[in-house]
């Protein structure tokens, strides 16, 4: 989902990072609270104040959507659901679940407690905000705060409408999930519904820019788009999911596992093993353990005049949870080691000795005759 990020702070334990599409988004904010919402609520307050409202109104945004996040975060955690990270990006925030939720239950409390924590994020910010007004205070700090109460107001509503990926879909498929017990049936109508408010939303989006609001139009177009990738994404992956589950990932391994030392020179890497197997990716081990692992495209980065006096340990990827799984594993979770690394390999490791390697080509093939097999049936 996400490209470049960049690490914040951690709050509660989860890790706040954002994605460099974030910067598009504060920008187009800052713009238009600078521009448009500022000067039409309080005019004549000049060009130098606006922007300083507008900078801060951003950032009011940014934090509003980190204690969005980190409520579905809480409550998530509390259920065992592992949650690493919180990101913001062009669209929003997402708190980062590593697996789905294992109950109807837990899946419609995660889902409803963003929203809830925007509409009292709201209900503070129309409480401010009457307080500067009885207290005469200045219109640019009672700007601000009536900007917040509206921007978490609108958060919290948008967010519970029942169309899924937002709040309100995942809140529906869990209450169709606790009635009928099918999780996959549940996601197919949650799923559908997101398309069908995607598709409201596109065509608005083209109905005010065609009505002069461009910038309006575009932005509710691309949110249309998002909307509708993320809503088939997720009933795609559900059904991915529900044919791997509890498919050994063991079936998949490249064993034994063409291994490089990690005192081994570039150079040497280069000559007796990337043009020799013809491979892309190594792991890296010390004798018998495995520490990382080294993709020959990474050679990219790497002076060649620096091959012979560099080893395979300065520039492999350290090993970390994200890149290895245990022999227990399925191959559902090989799948989202991948997808949160963004690799098309996984290793797999017994302790902290090598198993072997399992290539995404092999279980995307796999996948195809699984489904090709169950339709036909």
């Amino acid at each position: 989902m996400f490209g470049k990020t960049f690490n914040l702070f951690d709050l509660f334990g989860f890790r706040i990072q954002i994605d460099v599409t974030w910067l598009f988004l504060a920008l187009l904010v800052t713009w238009s609270l600078a521009v448009g919402f500022f000067p039409a609520l309080y005019p004549g307050l000049g060009e130098t104040l606006y922007l300083s409202m507008a900078i801060v109104g951003m950032i009011g945004l940014g934090a509003s959507l980190i204690l969005h996040e980190a409520a579905h975060a809480l409550v998530a955690r509390a259920y065992g659901l592992p949650i690493k990270y919180i990101t913001l990006f062009i669209f929003g925030g997402v708190a980062q679940l590593e697996r789905e939720p294992e109950t109807a239950r837990s899946e419609f409390l995660m889902a409803i407690a963003g929203p809830l924590m925007s509409l009292a994020l709201a209900g503070l910010g129309y409480l401010a905000w009457t307080i500067a007004l009885a207290a005469d205070l200045p219109q640019s700090l009672a700007g601000v705060l009536y900007y917040l109460f509206l921007i978490n107001l609108l958060l919290g509503g948008f967010n519970m409408i029942p169309a899924f990926p937002l709040d309100g879909g995942r809140a529906l498929r869990a209450l169709l999930w606790g009635w009928r017990g099918d999780l996959l049936w549940a996601t197919k109508i949650a799923a559908t519904s997101g398309s069908i408010f995607a598709f409201i939303l596109i065509g608005f989006g083209i109905l005010r820019a065609v009505s002069g609001d461009l910038v309006g139009g575009v932005w509710m177009f691309l949110i249309g788009l998002f909307v509708r990738a993320a809503a088939q994404g997720s009933y795609s992956e559900m059904i991915t999911h529900r044919l791997l589950d509890e498919v050994p990932v063991t079936r998949f391994l490249h064993e034994p596992a063409v291994s490089v030392p990690a005192d081994l020179s570039i150079e040497d890497f280069v000559q007796d093993y990337v043009y020799v197997t013809h491979a892309d990716f190594y792991p890296v081990v010390e004798g018998r353990r495995l520490v990382g692992s080294l993709a020959a495209r990474q050679l990219r980065r790497v002076p060649k005049g620096r091959w012979r006096n560099l080893s395979v340990a300065d520039v492999m990827t350290p090993l970390s949870r994200d890149t290895v799984v245990g022999p227990s594993a399925d191959v559902a979770q090989a799948l989202t080691a991948m997808r949160r690394t963004g690799r098309d390999h996984v290793m797999v490791a017994e302790g902290a000795e090598l198993r072997g390697v399992v290539a995404l080509s092999e279980l995307q093939r796999y996948l195809s005759f699984k489904l090709e097999i169950e339709q036909s049936g």
